[in-house]
């Protein structure tokens, strides 16, 4: 395994404000066997960890790229712009991410056609932002990039933030994203931004999230099923926020084991096979 760290540069400058530091794009990239599978190209899965649009979660971030290269996928964390700096400037840390991904595609054993966004609440909501903006004025006005050279192929989600509708939205990931900007919460409600080409998208959730109510994913659901964009969908019954892989690798000292639920510790291996039967992916 090779580990790769790249400064993305940043050639939206100062059209977008408060930010003052370049993402960066951890890749943990696997090698392929010279014997028999030297020409092998693998799907990669960028990992945006969650923290409300004030800081990352490590438990969101390493540990999920490692299970993903035990699928035989390769994996990346992207370090997204956090406040101060304003929306869409995540979203262009995500397009930078996608491009330099797919541009190293060659190099990187990547099939360019199978670059998958993972992202946790926070995280969730700047993959799914890519996905409904890759190709908007918004963006184009900031990024000299061809919308196809951004788009992600699908996404996972897990537990996202999806709406900015006071009564469901996690405000606090709100109020940090808009800022003082000129954009408003219809601008960043993303069930309000299902277009069909939208990219099909796995998505997870529990009913007993509180911090991200269920109605964030579940407004996405309606909106994918009225554009008719592929999706898989799975409400688990149990589960605070933030569990990550649900597993003892990713579980909080703190709070006395109730991040390890093994009956959600399922969705990566649900994942992986729904990567391998959607369509749009083979």
């Amino acid at each position: 395994m090779k580990i790769e760290k790249i400064n993305l540069s940043v050639h939206y400058g100062n059209k977008v404000k408060g930010n003052d530091e370049n993402p960066t794009l951890t890749a943990y990239l696997l090698d392929n066997f010279a014997s028999f599978d030297s020409d092998r190209k693998r799907p990669l899965v960028i990992v945006c960890p969650g923290g409300g649009y004030s800081h990352l979660s490590d438990r969101e971030g390493e540990a999920v790229a490692v299970k993903m290269n035990s699928f035989g996928f390769q994996a990346a964390v992207l370090k997204y712009s956090l406040a101060p700096a304003e929306f869409p400037a995540q979203i262009c840390d995500a397009a930078e991410a996608v491009f330099y991904a797919r541009s190293h595609a060659e190099e990187w054993h990547v099939d360019p056609d199978k670059i998958i966004l993972c992202g946790f609440s926070a995280g969730g909501h700047v993959s799914a932002s890519l996905g409904a903006f890759y190709k908007s004025q918004m963006i184009s006005n900031l990024l000299s990039y061809k919308a196809d050279e951004i788009k992600p192929n699908a996404l996972c989600l897990c537990y996202p933030v999806i709406t900015a509708k006071e009564a469901d939205c996690h405000e606090g990931s709100v109020k940090n994203l808009l800022g003082n900007s000129k954009y408003t919460r219809d601008d960043i409600s993303l069930e309000k931004h299902i277009a069909p080409d939208f990219p099909p998208v796995f998505i997870w959730h529990t009913n007993e999230d509180s911090a991200v109510p269920a109605e964030n994913s579940l407004y996405l659901v309606m909106a994918l099923r009225k554009a008719k964009v592929p999706f898989e969908y799975h409400l688990f019954e149990h589960g605070h926020h933030g569990t990550s892989l649900c597993t003892e690798e990713t579980a909080r000292p703190d709070n006395g084991g109730k991040d390890i639920i093994p009956q959600n510790a399922v969705w990566p291996e649900l994942f992986y096979r729904w990567v391998g039967k959607t369509e749009f992916l083979k």
